[in-house]
């Protein structure tokens, strides 16, 4: 008997490998197909549509041995596909990955969680019904706020595990299928976007990062992923953002509203033990603008909880946040950047009182100091980077180091390190540190 299940286990490995090895091989040929055509034509008006993109081959491995994960972090073979057409009055645009992704074994498709054999990036068009407003439908990436790599009042969704796992910066934005109206004017401007579907950040459930599961006080990983109670029902669960901004003089001024639902799960399903996300409200403003020989910023936001959260030990409290940062070319082709960051939870005694005894408790203060360090060599193709995040109040932090090279206008390759630290497993940052990796890629642009 044990012969046989060995036997058909080893059978199973021999297809999934197999299954495997023609993915990739279908996928780079179609990637050779299509960068061998962009080389050998030129674009032009008469073409139906103009195709960008790029493919590129990405891998990963952890420093140290994680019980609850595979050694690779990523191991991605990813062709995108850019393609869009302008009309006289409206325009046309598909951003869509193609990717053979090795590491979870998973190639049904997800476009909520962007996994599977299809990443739908965009798939929206863009017209003018008035001289003064632009509206954009469909699958699109949203972004606004001032800060680097640390977000208040942008509620847009994000894909955590692209960011920690070092795939390229880009893919921490997440797509959302959702409807944008911008209006202009002299006297001020305005965005309004609306979310029939709530859409979630591309949250840390333990498939490819393993967590500190404060429910159990132990780190969770892939043997037992998160599952989750998400709102799903269109036009009940929905989520509106408005920003209203406009520049006096050199200093661009910003308020911004959000009403929907925590990004991320904050929250907990007493009878399922499911994790939850909790109704939210967001205020806030901005201001940026020129400070001495740099430039500065200014953030804050008020996040509204669910009702009940103070008194609820399993929900997320209200807080406030606050943020500020500076940045500056401090000499030729170095540019430096810093960032004080600020969450303040409020009725802290309330949320004291409800917690269990063994609980772990919160501060009532988390401070994230950020440095960013940006060096750019050999006419501009070598690029080295550093971001480091610190929190003195829960001492630990993620560092963050590349580096990267243009062969040519259309190569590049580059390698770099995600590194978390602490002394408390349960802490922010220091709850990864056993999915501290490094990894490397070559990319191809058509």
């Amino acid at each position: 008997m044990s012969f046989n299940k060995t036997g058909s286990r080893k059978m199973k490995n021999h297809k999934m490998l197999a299954k495997k090895t023609l993915l990739r091989t279908v996928l780079a040929g179609l990637s050779f197909i299509l960068v061998y055509s962009a080389a050998a034509e030129t674009q032009d008006d008469s073409e139906p549509f103009e195709i960008t993109g790029f493919v590129e081959e990405r891998i990963g491995s952890r420093f140290n041995q994680d019980p609850n994960q595979k050694d690779a972090t990523v191991l991605d073979l990813r062709l995108q596909l850019d393609v869009s057409k302008d009309f006289e009055n409206v325009s046309f645009n598909l951003v869509m990955d193609l990717i053979a992704d090795t590491v979870l074994e998973d190639y049904a498709t997800d476009l909520q969680t962007g996994e599977g054999l299809v990443d739908l990036r965009q798939a929206n068009m863009v017209f003018s019904p008035l001289d003064d407003v632009d509206i954009k439908i469909g699958r699109q990436i949203l972004t606004w706020g001032t800060g680097d790599l640390l977000f208040i009042n942008d509620l847009f969704a994000k894909d955590w595990n692209a960011f920690l796992i070092g795939r390229d910066v880009e893919y921490l934005k997440a797509p959302t299928d959702t409807i944008k109206m911008s209006w202009f004017n002299d006297v001020i401007n305005m965005d309004f976007v609306y979310t029939a579907k709530f859409g979630a950040d591309r949250y840390i459930d333990g498939k490819r990062i393993s967590f500190f599961d404060r429910a159990t006080n132990l780190r969770r990983g892939n043997e037992a992923p998160l599952l989750v109670n998400r709102p799903d029902d269109a036009f009940s669960d929905d989520e509106v953002a408005v920003r209203f901004y406009r520049n006096f003089d050199v200093y661009e001024a910003a308020l911004y509203f959000y009403d929907g639902f925590w990004k991320s799960p904050a929250g907990l399903d007493s009878v399922t033990g499911n994790a939850t996300f909790p109704s939210l409200k967001v205020v806030g403003a901005s201001l940026r603008g020129p400070v001495a020989k740099g430039i500065g910023n200014i953030e804050l936001g008020y996040y509204k909880s669910d009702d009940n959260a103070s008194d609820d030990p399993l929900k997320r409290n209200s807080e406030y946040r606050y943020l500020i940062g500076f940045e500056q070319e401090v000499a030729t082709e170095l540019t430096f950047g810093a960032q004080f960051y600020l969450e303040q939870k409020l009725d802290y005694q309330e949320y004291l009182s409800s917690l269990p005894v063994s609980a772990i408790a919160d501060e009532q203060y988390r401070r994230v100091l950020t440095l960013r360090l940006t060096k750019l060599l050999l006419g501009q193709n070598l690029r080295l980077s550093l971001f480091n995040f610190y929190s003195p109040s829960d001492e630990d932090g993620y560092t963050r180091a590349s580096v990267s090279y243009k062969l040519t206008d259309a190569l590049k390759l580059g390698l770099g390190i995600n590194y978390f630290y602490g002394e408390q497993a349960h802490t922010f940052y220091n709850q990864f540190d056993e999915n501290n990796n490094a990894y490397l890629f070559v990319r191809y642009g058509f």
